[in-house]
């Protein structure tokens, strides 16, 4: 039997909850909105989202795959379904091409990336530090200085790149050209180190000075081992960035005297040849490389992006 004291009791209660629901913080109060709305069904909803964004991404991969094991009949006729019987004849095409398309685009691809990419760390790293460490004019102006080279479009410093590297007779040169990615991508590779350099203590180095250690050795035997994780990350986003680029080396090295994996793909279409399958053959391995790097990195690479979102 309900009682007049029992809604009282009732109607205390349902205000106190209010109350206490007005004063929970704003995390509570929105995980509990949240819950009540995966509870009125926008957990399948935000479960379809996510599937149909995966398969935009996922879709384009899964066409290159399929179709580097078809005819080139199969293309034309089944872009988009699995056909058997499945041939390797296009990656055959690929590799035994009478100009080697496909390994000189390899070995410049290589070696542009890993030398480009392993010099505009160690620089970035050793800028970082500096700009971090030190209180001079100089550190301040750079300051400034970095954050304009990611402000500025790399379109527009194309032309004057050129006209420099023409001066130095750099025109088609692999040096030229590495020259150009360190020096385009040393303000990322800055940014980054330096926000991981922040949480190093200085502590360290003033020990390691008071211990005889001068700055060099400090930096390389102490501080460097520090930002494993923020190399590991700047490695991988600048390796990608260097081996996927087309305008830069297409325009450098130009179309016929050199060539990297991008640029050979575009020149694996010609005028009168327009083998699709082995474009495809070539897109997958002209991948491989990149995703060997990403499988050895990616503990570091996920261990960088944790660590700066927790110590930012």
């Amino acid at each position: 039997m309900i009682t007049a004291e029992t809604t009282v009791d009732a109607t205390s209660m349902t205000a106190t909850e209010a109350i206490v629901t007005a004063d929970a913080p704003r995390g509570q109060r929105s995980r509990r909105r949240w819950r009540g709305l995966e509870a009125s069904g926008a957990g399948p909803v935000r479960t379809i989202i996510a599937l149909v964004v995966t398969a935009v991404f996922i879709y384009p991969i899964y066409l290159v795959l399929l179709n580097a094991f078809k005819t080139q009949e199969d293309i034309y006729k089944y872009p988009g379904l699995p056909v058997l019987p499945l041939t390797v004849q296009n990656f055959i095409d690929v590799f035994t091409r009478p100009d080697g398309l496909f390994w000189t685009g390899l070995v410049n691809s290589i070696q542009i990336t890993v030398i480009g990419t392993l010099i505009s760390t160690v620089l970035a790293a050793m800028m970082a530090h500096y700009m971090v460490r030190s209180t001079s004019w100089f550190a301040k102006a750079l300051w400034i200085a970095i954050p304009l080279g990611l402000m500025i479009p790399a379109a527009t410093t194309l032309m004057p790149l050129l006209r420099m590297l023409k001066d130095f007779g750099m025109i088609g040169s692999i040096f030229g050209l590495i020259i150009v990615y360190v020096a385009g991508n040393l303000p990322f590779g800055v940014l980054v180190f330096t926000g991981f350099m922040r949480t190093i203590p200085k502590e360290i180095e003033e020990a390691a000075a008071i211990d005889g250690a001068g700055p060099i050795r400090t930096f390389w035997a102490i501080v460097f081992p520090l930002l494993r994780p923020a190399a590991a990350s700047v490695i991988i986003f600048l390796a990608v960035g260097l081996w996927n680029d087309f305008i830069t080396p297409l325009i450098i090295l130009g179309p016929a005297s050199g060539s990297t994996v991008t640029v050979g793909m575009y020149r694996q279409i010609s005028e009168h040849v327009s083998n699709y399958g082995a474009v495809f053959a070539f897109m997958v391995l002209a991948t491989i490389p990149i995703v060997i790097l990403f499988v050895f990195l990616q503990k570091y690479f996920v261990k960088g992006l944790l660590s700066g979102a927790a110590k930012g």
